[in-house]
């Protein structure tokens, strides 16, 4: 592997560990991390296969009150090294990320604990109305978030390929396959909150034209969303408050409304 694919890799991590809290340009999501790494590794398809797989098992990880969520950017980042630059297989990447992503979410603690102490800096610089020690403090987070996912890189990275191979050999086959069915559950949660979102008497319908489609047809993942996309515009063309037309006062404009409740109100 060349030093410039090694550099680049380790951008993308640099990268993950920060949209981990800024969420901006989802580099850490593992769509885009896997895709990235697999791309200037030289191994676009593996990237894109692990990514798609690992994303839908992160549709499950949220942050859900004081509770953090698994880590999936330093699930997605070493897990995409492994399968792009060590030789490792994708359902041996998705395994490895699950324990990944447990890791990840020990650093991430870590490392917001200590921000707690970088916050009350700025607070006192603040006070004092030292902006630029803010902003330096500020940055000075933000590049804590990012080592804690290009460090660990870098680490998995200066590991040998054969040590790797070694390691998953050693696995056994029942935790692997535990593992592997572990994220096939979590994928189902992952889909089950994305459905709660969106779940309204209207949307039903669409959903189970989408669920009867996919399975009796032969249509495939392209297809169907395509046909969700015409469904949508359908549904939103159909729909008096969207185009215009009457049968709902969320239409009408402000001084429409307004004119309404002053001829009530005489």
């Amino acid at each position: 592997m060349n030093v410039v694919s090694i550099i680049f890799v380790l951008v993308v991590a640099f990268l993950a560990g920060l949209e981990g809290v800024l969420d901006e340009w989802q580099f850490h999501q593992p769509i885009v991390a896997c895709t990235l790494i697999g791309i200037v590794t030289g191994h676009p398809m593996e990237g894109v296969l692990l990514g798609g797989t690992l994303q839908m098992v992160a549709l499950g990880w949220m942050n859900i009150g004081a509770a953090v969520a698994p880590d999936a950017a330093l699930a997605s980042v070493a897990s995409a090294i492994l399968v792009c630059m060590k030789g490792a297989s994708v359902a041996d990447g998705v395994a490895s990320a699950m324990a990944l992503a447990v890791a990840g979410l020990v650093l991430t603690i870590f490392i917001r604990t200590i921000t707690v102490g970088i916050i009350h800096l700025a607070d006192a610089a603040a006070d004092q109305g030292n902006l630029a020690r803010v902003n330096r403090l500020h940055l000075s987070a933000l590049t804590l978030q990012g080592l804690r996912i290009l460090i660990p890189a870098a680490f998995v990275i200066a590991v040998p390929a054969e040590a790797v191979q070694a390691a998953l050999e050693v696995i056994p086959a029942w935790i692997s396959g535990g593992l592997a069915a572990a994220g096939g559950f979590i994928v189902v949660v992952g889909y089950a909150m994305v459905i709660n979102m969106m779940a309204t008497k209207e949307l039903w319908p669409f959903f189970f034209i989408g669920f009867v489609l996919s399975v009796l047809s032969g249509i495939t993942l392209i297809g169907m969303g395509i046909l969700g996309v015409c469904l949508a515009f359908i549904y939103i063309n159909l729909k008096p408050e969207f185009n215009g037309g009457g049968g709902s006062s969320r239409g009408d404009s402000v001084d429409d409304q307004l004119d309404m409740i002053m001829n009530d109100y005489e």
